[in-house]
């Protein structure tokens, strides 16, 4: 492919915003549109040219605004309409684009929508939402079918005022749209994603976009015996009519020439995801595949211990988001951080703070060589890190953590082993360390708020702000930017290159090359705590030293946490 054929979200620099935690302009402790406003020359700084707004529309904030009440309204904390407008304008004016969040599976319960729904059985918008009857066993009233839902029980909800169940795959406080509906796939594109093109985004990251097809929802396979409520993903997930759905957003779309990124769970076959990326079946532009972050998760997200992964699993899992641009008109995805995903040093190398910056470093370089359009998530160009395992659980604020520890301490009559498991598992996995504030100075609150924050801001700041790594040439933030620089410079080789690992069976060093026509690039981290021979044999010809995440690196020899790119002459 030419590269004036090329898409412009292809060599796209993402960088994710969560509008709660990013900056507070006004000092009532939750971050805020003017916020953002004021710190977008600082993001266009770090090479980033496509900013992500987390939900910023109305909503009661029961999921944090993926409970969206009104499509076409502002979170009155965060601003108004008019300055969302404004902040569009502003990053177009920085020659940034900006997407939103298309949050379309589901509503919140506040939602006209829904209230009419709920209001009678024969009310015009009753099938807008997903209503059944109750089961009966032995008389006793039971839920339409056994699914778990995200956050824990079954996923529906009894409505005392109409007598049936509707079904909500998150909180009750999210009911799921009824996308067999036409009436109501036009109301959602013309409130939830016209509305906002014809204001100037440029795109939407699509929620949950392989959930709207729910198939015929029958039972799903026991695999938790000692629940009544048994995961589902698979049953509701990729469902008959997802690619029709999809097809016909995009005709919306497209007229826009607006990109889309799916957020694709529960989809292991690469040929399925392909389906729905394929450039000929114009349904989506790309997706999040899971592969990467679910690495070391367990059978239900938390049921793990810190690090319960290989760095083998890791490649391959790296190996099958990279594999999906192969020979093929489909595009990927490169990200370690979301708002739904605890911080990458943490989780994938050491936030030990002599460690942390290198950490930081390496991954960084890692990423940034990935073929795919790259997501950067706030604080993530700062090395921030999770918060510390001494902080109680009144500081976990998000649904799903709180949900997973009430569910451990009923299941155990409050076993304090079990109890103590469940806090060392959410301090490496949960949400909430994505979602502190911005650590902007080393001064109170962060620098985020003159204001307490609505979540604890980290104590970290003198080893990790803003302030003070836009000053200093050898942080974290000045290697992100000389990394995004890089893959600007070399954009054939590292976003559109075909990807390799070199011995996928290592436990210590991931070496993979990037190859495009005649350019070739290898890349080595040392993903220890241990300096660690290597001679590069393995990749053979003549190497050049193009970047390390260390000064003066030594020929042969990998110090702790290092990462290096060479070209082959």
């Amino acid at each position: 492919m030419t590269v004036a054929a090329r898409k412009w979200w292809k060599d796209g620099i993402v960088y994710q915003i969560y509008p709660a935690s990013f900056k507070d302009s006004n000092g009532d402790g939750i971050g805020d549109l003017n916020g953002i406003i004021s710190e977008l020359d600082y993001i266009r700084s770090i090479g980033v040219n496509i900013v992500w707004i987390c939900p910023m529309y109305d909503s009661p904030q029961v999921d944090m605004g993926y409970d969206i009440s009104d499509y076409e309204n502002v979170y009155p904390p965060y601003g108004t309409v008019q300055d969302m407008e404004r902040l569009i304008a502003e990053c177009h004016a920085r020659d940034m684009k900006i997407i939103l969040d298309l949050v379309v599976n589901h509503t919140s319960d506040q939602h006209k929508w829904f209230q009419e729904s709920r209001s009678s059985k024969t009310n015009p918008k009753r099938d807008w939402y997903i209503w059944r009857p109750a089961r009966y066993v032995d008389g006793v009233r039971k839920p339409p079918n056994n699914w778990l839902g995200n956050f824990m029980g079954s996923v529906w909800q009894w409505d005392e005022h109409t007598q049936e169940y509707y079904l909500h795959l998150f909180c009750p406080e999210q009911p799921d749209l009824n996308w067999e509906n036409e009436e109501t796939r036009k109301a959602i594109y013309k409130g939830a994603m016209e509305f906002w093109l014809d204001r100037g985004v440029d795109g939407f990251r699509v929620d949950t976009v392989n959930m709207y097809s729910k198939g015929d929802m029958v039972d799903a396979p026991i695999t938790d015996p000692e629940s009544e409520w048994q995961f589902a993903g698979l049953q509701y997930c990729n469902g008959p009519r997802m690619h029709e759905f999809l097809s016909e957003m995009n005709q919306i779309l497209d007229r826009y020439d607006a990109m889309t990124v799916g957020e694709c769970p529960h989809t292991p076959e690469l040929s399925r995801v392909l389906k729905y990326v394929s450039a000929k079946e114009k349904q989506l532009n790309m997706v999040f595949q899971f592969d990467v972050v679910d690495v070391g998760q367990g059978p239900y997200k938390f049921q793990t211990t810190p690090k319960n992964w290989t760095l083998p699993q890791f490649k391959s899992a790296i190996q099958n988001t990279q594999d999906l641009i192969r020979g093929n008109d489909g595009w990927t995805t490169v990200f370690l951080e979301n708002h739904d995903q605890a911080r990458s040093i943490t989780r994938f190398a050491s936030d030990a703070p002599e460690h942390r910056i290198a950490s930081g470093k390496m991954l960084s370089l890692m990423l940034s060589a990935l073929s795919g359009t790259m997501f950067i998530y706030q604080g993530q160009e700062l090395g921030m890190v999770n918060f510390p395992v001494e902080w109680d659980m009144s500081e976990y604020k998000d649904v799903d953590s709180t949900n997973y520890y009430k569910m451990v301490a009923d299941r155990t009559n409050n076993s304090p082993t079990a109890l103590a498991a469940a806090r060392t598992s959410l301090q490496h996995l949960a949400r909430d360390h994505a979602r502190v504030p911005i650590s902007w100075s080393d001064t109170p609150n962060a620098g985020f708020s003159t204001a307490k924050p609505w979540m604890r801001a980290l104590e970290d700041t003198a080893a990790c702000n803003a302030k003070q790594q836009q000053s200093d040439k050898t942080s974290v933030l000045a290697f992100w930017k000389r990394m995004l620089a890089l893959r600007k410079q070399y954009n054939d080789l590292f976003v559109h290159g075909e990807f390799d690992v070199v011995d996928l069976e290592d436990k210590d060093v991931f070496v993979y090359t990037k190859t495009w026509r005649e350019r070739k690039a290898v890349v080595v981290c040392n993903f220890t705590a241990e300096a660690r021979e290597w001679e590069g044999k393995e990749v053979g010809g003549k190497k050049e030293l193009l970047v390390s995440t260390v000064e003066g690196p030594r020929e042969g020899k990998l110090e702790a946490f290092e990462g290096r790119i060479y070209l082959l002459a």
